[in-house]
């Protein structure tokens, strides 16, 4: 009897004792499906490998070796822990600077800064649409003085810091390098991350300022100057996460991320820029969901897939162009106003997921947010999650576990193929841009996340304390964090001192110089940065743009 027939016969044998298991304890649901949807076989052999044409050498691999399947660097974690980023941002640059602080104290390993709404919509804190949200989801900055308040007494040669913001993160970009120029920090020592991922703002989070092709632009500006003076600058951090967070599946989050990174590779390339040139600077950023297994196999996926889309599509020879290098954060849709409690379980069991799955990067949701911005209490639990992982588990002692399991290989390279299958299905419409313009991506997503709240009403998929398992016992009042009013009142008239203070004629010339050269379609960098040295306001300055640009608004689809 040969191997294969020993083996069949011994499944079949095993599959025979298993229906009569099964009388005494029935499947519990009538799928087993990932939080995705994606069934999930009831055991994992040798024989699914074999059915994906998995091949160890070309799919697998070793660590820091292409195409990086179990991770960008050789030694992993045994030689740098990844980077452990809270997002901090809250009302005034001084309170947030000492949340920085605070967090640097206890541990943290980079800097991760989140704005308020009038500051990612591009517009000042004393302006009339600014009314009732300065400071509240994040921290107000409006000009130069802003940011040079938020990093005082931080040296910014030393920490790496990470800005999400996107319609006008040229501009915030531009008032970070003039604070690092102020402290004499040198070009090539200035280290971070800038999101200024425009393309999954019309897919998903839809904080926009200008159409599409312009707001592109504006990217391939940062990608093409940064890569020329700030060497070791992520220009872009591609981002999946709000994609995921709007409702899309593992799947369709890693495609769209991926083609929108693809996007600005086109449009750099269009610069008559080479890929080896500013590929390497290009990182991204996941969301890590419920689905422990699901997510793992993502990150894998990812990292494979862009090595190959880099190197064979793109012809890029630098094996740092082939690296996907991911933050990851967990997932705030998963976390529940109902039992909040059980949002540190969620984020625990998450953050390994991305560990597991090798991120470089990894910020860690408080049990809070779901209510208000995060307690400094709730975010060192947060943060202690990172670390008790990191010290305490021992899975930072070992390159990717869960490398060569059946079920983890399997499935990750069906997210391998069916996120390509997306990325076909997108250039066939030419390219992402066009395909937003569609709204394909829009209404796929729009579409998985109508599925999944209906799974959720029909208790096919079980949210603790939400849809099962729920309390009848009065809510224990947690602490939240309140941000005061009055900080609005203080924003603005620091702005209007600030006006009175600059030089008008220098001030008004600068913001000429940026019509001019956005008239011209030159790079905007330069412009921008002189219009922030003459503190110029943001707002000043995406007025100015809106002026050139016009403003997009979004054609709705039923």
């Amino acid at each position: 009897m040969s191997e294969h027939e020993k083996k069949t016969t011994s499944r079949e044998s095993w599959e025979t004792r298993l229906k009569e298991s099964e009388k005494k304890n029935p499947p519990r649901p009538a799928r087993f499906t990932t939080w995705s949807d994606m069934e999930v076989p009831l055991l994992s052999t040798p024989e699914d490998l074999s059915a994906v044409g998995f091949d160890y050498e070309r799919d697998l691999g070793y660590p820091g070796e292409y195409p990086f399947t179990r991770g960008v660097q050789r030694n992993m974690y045994r030689g740098k822990l990844w980077t452990m980023r809270q997002f901090a941002g809250f009302a005034t640059a001084e309170e947030t600077n000492k949340r920085f602080k605070l967090l640097l104290e206890h541990g943290q390993t980079g800097l991760s800064t989140a704005f308020d709404m009038p500051t990612l919509m591009g517009y000042d804190a004393d302006s009339p649409r600014s009314l009732g949200e300065v400071g509240k989801c994040g921290v107000s900055v409006s000009s130069l003085d802003d940011m040079e308040r938020l990093f005082d007494g931080i040296p910014l040669g030393d920490v790496t810091t990470s800005m999400t913001i996107n319609g006008p993160a040229i501009v915030i970009l531009c008032m970070y390098l003039a604070v690092a120029e102020k402290q004499g920090v040198p070009k090539d020592k200035v280290r971070g991350t800038l999101q200024n991922d425009i393309l999954k703002e019309y897919i998903a989070q839809k904080e926009w300022l200008f159409p599409v092709r312009p707001a592109v632009g504006l990217v391939i500006d940062t990608i093409e100057y940064c890569s020329k003076h700030y060497p070791n600058w992520n220009n872009v951090s591609i981002s999946g996460y709000h994609i995921r967070e709007a409702g899309a599946t593992a799947v369709q989050e890693l495609a769209f991320t991926l083609a929108d990174g693809l996007g600005y590779v086109e449009e750099s390339l269009k610069r008559g820029m080479k890929i080896d040139e500013f590929a390497p600077r290009l990182s991204f950023f996941f969301d890590v969901h419920n689905d422990f297994f699901e997510e793992v196999a993502k990150f894998r996926a990812a990292r494979r897939l862009w090595a190959k889309l880099m190197r064979e599509r793109y012809g890029a020879k630098d094996p740092r162009s082939w690296m996907l290098r991911t933050h990851a954060q967990t997932a705030g849709v998963s976390l529940t106003a109902q039992q909040p409690y059980n949002n540190i379980v969620r984020v625990a069991v998450q953050a390994l997921a991305a560990i597991m799955g090798g991120t470089n990067s990894l910020h860690t949701n408080s049990m809070d947010e779901t209510l208000a911005l995060p307690t400094d209490e709730s975010v060192m639990i947060a943060l202690r999650t990172q670390q008790i992982i990191a010290e305490e588990s021992g899975v930072a002692n070992v390159i990717d576990p869960l490398g060569g399991s059946y079920f983890i290989e399997a499935l990750t390279t069906r997210v391998e193929r069916e996120a390509l299958a997306y990325i076909q299905r997108i250039d066939e419409m030419g390219g992402i841009i066009e395909s937003i313009e569609k709204g394909f991506p829009q209404a796929e997503i729009a579409n998985s996340a109508y599925h999944f709240q209906k799974q959720l009403e029909a208790k096919e998929k079980v949210m603790v304390g939400v849809n099962k398992y729920q309390t009848t016992e009065a809510k224990r009042a947690l602490d939240t964090l309140y941000i005061d009013r009055s900080i609005e009142k203080r924003q603005r008239e620091r702005l209007a001192e600030l006006r009175r203070k600059r030089n008008a004629q220098t001030h008004q010339e600068s913001l000429r110089q940026v019509r001019e050269a956005a008239q011209a379609g030159q790079n905007l960098m330069p412009s921008i940065l002189g219009a922030v040295k003459s503190y110029a306001t943001l707002q000043e300055i995406c007025d100015t743009l809106r002026g050139v640009f016009g403003i997009y608004r979004e054609t709705g689809s039923f």
